[in-house]
């Protein structure tokens, strides 16, 4: 396939209803900014209060375990709806379940930013995450339902540099909104921008033509995941991103603590340390884009893995010993962050290119495991704190360990025999 294939000819395939069902988009770039703001929904949830945390222990007068379980509680709502939505866009196209999704993200948001006490929080901040989680599962299933390996990856670098935004300012933002208001205002943002995202929806052409979409009856969602995690090609990348994202999720949960309160950083000048690792986020996205056609994903999603692992080893040596202070603790989290733009979207891309009539639910099963383990990382983090950093630079330096150690499994475990469900049946020759 030639390199110059872009999206509005992977758009336009739909009037003549070979791979879409979707009409010629005139606007190429305002439809990845809708797919990229669906796709952001995780991070604007997250990474906007995250400045706040310190304060909502003053005023729910509760332990920073309790508050940081708002962010694993909102991952596990995170990760087990995707397994929902997926099936649902696979079966009723993808436009419908994302609009319920982010229904249910703003009626979540409007809880949270009532909220008053620990428990409420945690309450709403389940039912905010079950439906933020709609628009990132069905964004990814719907890049796999225009293009093919490779250029799926390039594509979902693309979104994930045009999303970096959100991470980018999200805290920065928070920051400003506390120095001004308070932590529910924050809320109070993300249900505009729920909004805002809702009203973009109708936007956004339809990418499942009907006789792409799964006939199986809902009922048979549990077998065809079992069907798909069998398969160890998915399998392989699944594990090896969601190791990564666990190290990813200790550093959010924390860095508040470890920079705030152990070295002391202004709430405001958080965000500006918080941004400048989305900014290596986006560098190397940008190079993925440039070097994927050629070198392929899998060579860079094992050279990204390699990274992780001596970043993480560093950062949890410094975290240990105090070495460098808060330096010590910023330059290895900034590389370790910043090879997610040679992880995440080469693996998702991979570990999606054998389901074309299964995108959906693959990509779910794909995100819930990734920030399945983020779960427990948050989790394990307020487990284990101590008031200092090395809590979080030793759940990051294994969860990189173990990243590259699976990542190097891969070829290993895609030699197996596969395992594919049955489903509709065949891969569109457009699309392989």
């Amino acid at each position: 396939m030639s390199d110059r294939f872009t999206f509005s000819d992977a758009v336009s395939r739909g009037r003549n209803g070979d791979c879409g069902a979707v009409k010629p988009a005139s606007h190429d770039l305002r439809i990845l900014l809708i797919l990229s703001a669906l796709m952001s929904f995780s991070s604007i949830a997250t990474d906007m209060y995250l400045p706040a945390l310190p304060t909502l222990v003053t005023d729910f007068h509760t332990a920073i375990a309790h508050v940081e379980l708002t962010i694993s509680t909102f991952l596990v709502g995170f990760s087990l709806g995707q397994l929902l939505w997926g099936p649902l866009g696979d079966r009723y196209g993808r436009r419908p379940p994302i609009a319920a999704g982010l229904a249910l993200f703003v009626i979540g948001s409007i809880g949270c930013a009532l909220s008053l006490s620990i428990a409420q929080m945690l309450a709403w901040r389940l039912v905010q995450a079950v439906g933020a989680c709609a628009g990132p599962v069905l964004a990814r299933a719907m890049v796999r339902d225009l293009y093919p390996r490779e250029r799926a990856a390039q594509m979902l670098s693309v979104l994930i540099l045009m999303m970096a935004v959100a991470p980018l300012l999200g805290p920065l933002a928070g920051g400003q909104v506390l120095l001004f208001w308070s932590w529910r205002a924050i809320f109070w943002i993300l249900v505009a921008a729920g909004l805002l995202a809702l009203g973009a929806l109708w936007l956004l052409p339809e990418t499942l033509p009907v006789h792409r979409r799964s006939q199986a009856p809902l009922r048979d969602t549990l077998s065809d995941y079992l069907a798909l995690v069998r398969n160890p090609r998915l399998l392989g990348y699944a594990v090896s991103g969601g190791f990564y994202y666990a190290g990813c999720y200790a550093f959010i949960a924390g860095t508040p603590f470890a920079y705030v309160d152990y070295y002391h950083v202004p709430a405001q000048a958080y965000g500006l340390l918080f941004g400048v690792n989305i900014a290596g986020l986006m560098g190397l996205n940008f190079l993925n884009t440039r070097l994927v056609m050629r070198l392929g994903s899998d060579r860079i999603f094992r050279a990204g893995a390699s990274i992780a692992a001596v970043s993480g080893i560093v950062l949890a040596m410094d975290a240990r010993f105090g070495w460098g202070g808060l330096a010590g603790l910023a330059v290895p989290i900034f590389v370790f962050m910043a090879v997610s733009g040679l992880i995440v979207a080469n693996s998702v891309a991979s570990a999606l290119a054998a389901f074309p009539t299964q995108a959906g639910a693959a990509s779910s099963l794909v995100g819930a495991m990734h920030y399945g383990s983020g779960v427990l990382s948050a989790a394990m983090l307020g487990w284990f704190a101590d008031g200092t950093p090395w809590p979080m630079g030793a759940i990051v330096g294994l969860a990189g360990i173990a990243c590259l150690a699976t990542a190097l499994l891969q070829k290993r475990w895609a030699s197996r025999p596969v395992f594919i469900s049955a489903g509709p049946a065949a891969v569109d020759d457009c699309l392989s």
